[in-house]
């Protein structure tokens, strides 16, 4: 067993890319897995694999179609028109019912098959759109079912968990990665590198969070 390892799920994205390099600051050796699950935003995993190759950080591409056949959303289904802001009283159309829940139940088995013990995922509650299965509450109830399911002792670790958006630019910029997150990663549900188009969800929490940190640093010197 060697819990010096640990594998990160990895998108290509802002808070996995965050992750990714929180995890090289604390593990001896990283890997990371990446998902292509008919996702509009595909684009995504290109940023993922060039991300962890100048990272020299092994990645595996797993291919998981089905999810698109389960959950209708507007991720994944190219017809429905996208929300914009979170509806009252209901989850918006870009939830994927079960994506963190497949992801890492996938990536737990992946993790047994190369000795890991420690799963690393950028969840978090401060920041997560609404979304059930980025709480803290799920994560610790996943982390007991996946290690009774498979007699194991994994770990899952999820630094973003209390962090808001700013507070995560400024984890980036405190492992000394903020250009290359900002520059490199893909967090928009249209598919742009970057800054993004700025009108998707995702690139609203992104931008709002980028900007009060900018501020705060800007005051702060």
């Amino acid at each position: 067993m060697n819990r010096n390892n640990c594998l990160v799920v990895f998108s290509g994205g802002q808070d996995s890319t965050t992750c990714l390099f929180w995890a090289k600051k604390n593990f001896e050796k990283v890997f990371a897995i990446c998902f292509d699950y008919g996702q509009k935003h595909v684009a995504e995993i290109e940023q993922a694999k060039k991300i962890a190759e100048s990272a020299d950080v092994p990645l595996r591409i797993m291919q998981i179609p089905f999810i698109n056949q389960l959950s209708h959303n507007s991720l994944t289904d190219f017809s429905m028109t996208m929300d914009t802001e979170k509806p009252i009283n209901a989850l918006p159309n870009t939830f994927v019912a079960g994506r963190n829940l497949f992801f890492i139940s996938i990536a737990a088995v992946y993790a047994r098959e190369i000795d890991v013990k420690n799963i690393v995922t950028g969840v978090s509650q401060t920041d997560f759109s609404g979304y059930p299965d980025c709480r803290d509450s799920f994560i610790r109830s996943l982390n007991v079912t996946l290690n009774l399911a498979m007699d194991e002792e994994f770990v899952i670790h999820t630094p973003l968990m209390w962090l808001d958006k700013a507070q995560t630019w400024q984890l980036a910029d405190t492992l000394g990665v903020l250009e290359i997150v900002r520059n490199q990663s893909l967090t928009c549900y249209n598919g742009i590198v970057g800054d993004g188009c700025g009108h998707c969800p995702a690139c609203k929490l992104r931008k709002a969070g980028l900007e009060k940190y900018l501020l705060e640093l800007k005051i702060k010197n």
